[in-house]
């Protein structure tokens, strides 16, 4: 529940993008309907000098770096779609993902001691100044005893409780506009803002960010597309968390895209791949894949760094997910839209046919074309269009997919300008459908669950007998135990039959 605090905090974030230009910026003026551009000039009048210092990009960047961690993570994801909001302006809030201002390092080096209850000489040789700097933490370099190379991330100060009163702001705005804006309502921007919230939440403790990172290891070393550095566990607290350095250099640096001897295609495939092949095939995936936390080395190696976001996905989300992009890469709409209305993702009450129809004409221009050919923002306005149309509503246990996914196509179209996303996935998709629908896989699962009803039966068999009505026990009335029986055997011979036949 939001206090009167979070109403403060909510209205001097507004102030906060007024007085920067940030709300409708002056540089759009020609873009905006009249309505719009008298708004923007009436908002205009409380701007302060800052609203004239520095590009849209800039003034926004500024405002949201004041506002806080949860207002960073968004100018982050914006910033890896410049084929939407321009370049510039992806370029000017770019230093959200690791380069905002750090904390000093002699605090940094009392939180590790605080944290791991041992001296900083006692694990590591050398412990250097910090060489990047985020929302919540910043990471230093360092060398351990034994000679290895090692990133060491510290938590902020005060960072605990600075995410908690974001979380109010945040909660009560979703609260508003879902009072208020009732065209905003199928967003579900409750169930948006408390996964958000509980994501940042979860960041806040590095233990649970050290497993992510081993599990996710295991995972992506599975295929191959994308690694990640070493947990070391003997550097791990809830508020400290130490990790073997990354090879390559981060694509938040130009220089990264420069190395002698990178095949960009293969690395924005590999980046694509990385994340399908860890959703669907695993049902976990890193879910901040930002260039800040990717590390790129010839010829096309990715390396994920920062794991405080991790992702997951069900049996049936994964299954919808492939089927979605299979039909896709058949150009098969009508079973697309099947999909959609099988998950619910569409309400019954609309037309398949009609909401395949809808799926064409978005699907259709942009098939097979390279991604500077394709205009990103006005795909995206046709889908919110469509989505409108049919009555979609967004889906708060696919917030962190969707997010990630935006985010991938951003960085891959910006790795290699000409990046297809469909060939990408071809290969991930592909192995997907075939082995998890083929014949082998369905008996697999049909065995299954023939040996789950078994084990049921078996179970009310254990069951203390329950007190029949007298009438029923009458030598007129059929007696049913045998009927149970045979269902039973019935069902075990199922199971024996298919399990043969798999084998």
């Amino acid at each position: 529940m939001a206090g009167p605090g979070a109403f403060v905090r909510l209205i001097g974030a507004g102030w906060t993008l007024l007085r920067n230009d940030a709300l409708l910026p002056r540089e759009l003026d020609p873009l905006y309907s009249s309505g719009a551009r008298t708004l923007s000039r009436l908002l205009r009048m409380f701007a302060g000098r800052q609203a004239y210092q520095g590009r849209p990009g800039e003034r926004l960047a500024r405002s949201l770096e004041r506002l806080g961690p949860v207002a960073i993570k968004l100018g982050q994801l914006l910033s890896t779609r410049a084929d939407i909001f321009g370049r510039e302006f992806a370029l000017d809030l770019s230093r959200l993902k690791d380069r905002l201002a750090p904390f000093p390092t002699a605090v940094a080096r009392a939180e590790v001691e605080l944290t791991l209850g041992r001296p900083v000489e006692s694990l590591f040789a050398s412990f250097g100044e910090p060489v990047a700097a985020a929302s919540l933490a910043q990471a230093h370099d360092a060398v351990l005893l034994d000679g290895r190379r090692v990133a060491v991330k510290v938590l902020r100060p005060a960072i605990a409780r600075r995410v908690a009163d974001d979380g109010e702001v945040l909660w009560l705005a979703a609260r508003l506009v879902d009072r208020w804006v009732p065209a905003a309502r199928r967003l579900e921007p409750k169930g948006f803002a408390a996964t958000v919230i509980r994501a940042t939440e979860l960041e806040l403790d590095l233990r649970l960010e050290a497993a992510g990172a081993d599990e996710l290891a295991e995972v992506m070393g599975q295929d191959g597309y994308m690694s990640a550095p070493k947990v070391v566990w003997e550097g791990v607290g809830k508020r400290v968390l130490t990790m073997e350095w990354a090879k390559g250099l981060p694509l938040s640096e130009d220089e990264a895209l420069e190395q002698p001897g990178l095949d960009r295609k293969a690395l924005a495939d590999n980046l694509t791949r990385a994340f399908l092949a860890q959703a669907l095939d695993h049902g976990v995936f890193h879910a901040d894949l930002h260039e800040g936390n990717l590390f790129a080395a010839a010829p096309a190696q990715l390396t994920a760094v920062d794991f405080g976001i991790i992702g997951r996905l069900g049996a049936p989300e994964r299954r919808y997910l492939a089927e979605i992009l299979w039909g896709f890469l058949n150009r098969d709409y009508e079973q697309v839209a099947r999909v959609h209305f099988e998950a619910g993702y569409v309400p019954a009450t609309h037309s398949v046919s009609a909401f395949a129809q809808a799926l064409r004409a978005v699907g259709e221009p942009i098939f097979g074309r390279a991604a500077a050919e394709v205009p990103m923002s006005r795909v995206l306005t046709q889908l919110f269009e469509i989505t409108a149309l049919f009555d979609m509503r967004l889906r708060p246990e696919l917030v962190l997919l969707q997010k990630t996914m935006m985010t991938v196509e951003g960085v891959a179209r910006r790795i290699d300008p000409d990046h297809d996303i469909w060939a990408a996935s071809d290969p991930v998709v592909r192995r997907w459908i075939a082995r998890e629908l083929s014949p082998a896989t369905r008996l697999r699962r049909l065995a299954g669950e023939a040996e789950t009803a078994v084990r049921n039966l078996a179970r009310l068999a254990e069951r203390p007998p329950v007190p029949v009505p007298v009438d029923i026990l009458r030598e007129d009335k059929p007696n049913f135990s045998p009927l149970w029986f045979a269902l039973g055997a019935a069902a075990a011979g199922v199971a024996f039959l298919v399990g043969a036949l798999v084998a």
